[in-house]
């Protein structure tokens, strides 16, 4: 392990890799820095950039954008009590307190050591587990693939929010869409409806830059332009001592601990667990009461947290193939771009792009510290760019990042297509993330899917009696079940509290 690991290195540690990365970082901080722009939106517009390069080159500006994209979210969470990104929600609690308070610079200084720290533990054990996860794997055949896959569909359920048909209709429509043009094994087309511009289907590039970029330029254009954020920089100072360091040990550690442990749970991430590790430190505090009112415990336990995310969700990615959100869901697209296979394959035929990840993940999270400390004032100005300014830049860079993988104008027609379909799901509140699990897992769900039966002669009998395809098929009736026992759970509660509230009325 340690020596393909070293070889990780010896690829990423390149004048071409280190740039790459260093570029990756900064432009995810600067997202992750603006209200508005996300993680998720550095990646989708950045895919096409990596188009062109070999897959480890490619792979280290994606790891690059996603430490940044999600580190960078403490900025104005800190400044403005505005959270860059959902991973920094709970930062606004107390970091927020502590610039009113004058202590802007410690809250940084807390805020970045624990993102660092909580990144690099997160990517230790991603490196740990990955690789003999995907061993086991590697003896999995059509039946469990398509066993896995169905359970990985079925995640869609914990990805749908509060009404799982909606979310169950958007993972539909994500299958539909991946049939269109030309079917897996015998290249029969589908769905064209007569249009030979429909005969390769829908590239994944414009499909993914559409939905989530787009998207969100035409959310954005509802809201009301506002005047430029003016920060005070004056107060910022980064004097913090080792025992106060020292103090916040065992926090940091649960908290990561906390953020390893929901990463690698599907379909939850960095958003949910920075408000789970902040109530953990809030309920074992001996002074809770001053959780809000600007103290480092919960600066500490949120970006812990929610960068401890990061590697706990690549850790089904690499060694399953199952993206756990948004923007794994992303980076699966970008595997797929460089013609990798994801899942266990990856880690059997392409290994060396395996541990050069891995590295690039450790040099990524070392230069992040490094610029949040350095360029604090450069990123903080970065907040005071007007959005009409802003995303008809961002526009541009999706319109050439789609018409560049191929070189169709389709695939411009596309990028808006789904952009407006995008939009209109998210207003009637249809999640998107299913539709994208359904757009890229479709394929290789129908690919195993026909594989197995021709290996079976036509008989379903195995894909049931295998055990390891029995024990996934489990797994997805007890995720399904889950999930319609919490929103059955949640709708109880209302019921009660409206039936209460009338006989309170009354």
């Amino acid at each position: 392990m340690f020596e393909l690991l070293l070889s990780g290195f010896a690829s990423i540690l390149t004048i071409k890799g280190i740039l790459l990365i260093m570029g990756g970082v900064t432009l995810g901080l600067i997202f992750g820095s603006i209200p508005g722009l996300t993680a998720t939106m550095a990646i989708a517009i950045c895919l096409p950039i990596t188009f062109g390069m070999n897959p480890i080159d490619g792979m280290a500006l994606l790891m690059g954008l996603y430490i940044g994209g999600v580190s960078g979210g403490l900025i104005p969470a800190i400044l403005l009590k505005i959270p860059g990104t959902p991973s920094s929600i709970a930062t606004t609690f107390d970091g927020y307190p502590m610039a009113r308070n004058g202590e802007a610079g410690k809250a940084f200084n807390f805020a970045i050591v624990s993102s660092f720290m909580g990144g690099l533990l997160s990517i230790i054990v991603l490196i740990m587990i990955a690789p003999p996860l995907g061993k086991v794997a590697l003896q999995f055949g059509p039946f469990e693939y398509f066993a896995i896959i169905i359970f990985a569909l079925s995640l869609i359920s914990s990805l749908s929010g509060d009404s799982l048909p909606k979310g169950l209709m958007a993972g539909l429509l994500g299958i539909g869409f991946a049939m269109v043009g030309s079917a897996p094994i015998d290249a029969f087309p589908r769905f064209t409806f007569g249009a030979k511009t429909l005969d390769a289907g829908f590239s994944l590039l414009p499909v993914l830059i559409g939905l989530f970029a787009i998207s969100e330029i035409l959310i954005n254009a509802e809201k009301k332009v506002k005047d430029n954020l003016k920060v005070n920089m004056k107060k910022i100072s980064y004097k913090v001592t080792i025992k106060e360091y020292l103090a916040q040990g065992w926090n940091w550690f649960r908290s990561s601990l906390i953020g390893i442990g929901i990463g690698i749970l599907p379909g939850i991430g960095g958003g949910t667990s920075n408000l789970v590790a902040y109530a953990a430190a809030k309920n074992s505090s001996k002074k809770p009461e001053k959780f809000g009112t600007g103290i480092p415990d919960g600066v500490v336990a949120s970006e812990s947290s929610n960068n401890a995310a990061i590697g706990g969700a690549l850790v089904p990615l690499i060694s399953l193939g199952i993206p756990g959100d948004t923007v794994t869901a992303l980076l699966l697209g970008g595997l797929v771009l460089h013609g990798l296979q994801p899942g266990p394959l990856l880690l059997q035929n392409n290994g060396d792009v395996v541990y050069a990840i891995f590295a690039a993940l450790l040099v990524a999270n070392v230069f992040m510290i490094l610029f949040l400390f350095l360029g604090m004032r450069g990123f903080v100005k970065m907040l005071s760019v007007p959005q009409n300014i802003l995303m008809p830049v961002v526009l541009g860079l999706c319109v050439v990042g789609a018409y560049g993988e191929n070189g169709r104008v389709f695939d411009i027609g596309a990028l808006f297509f789904f952009g407006l379909l995008g939009y209109l799901m998210i207003k009637f509140g249809f999640p998107l993330t299913p539709l994208v699990l359904g757009f890229i897992l479709g394929p290789l769900l129908e690919t195993n899917l026909r594989r197995g039966l021709m290996l079976s002669q036509g008989d379903f009998m195995p894909f049931l009696t295998s055990p390891i395809a029995a024990v996934f098929l489990i797994f997805t009736f007890g995720s399904l079940g889950l999930k319609l026992y919490s929103n059955w759970k949640k709708k109880r509660s209302k019921d009660n509290q409206s039936f209460n509230y009338l006989e309170g009325e009354q």
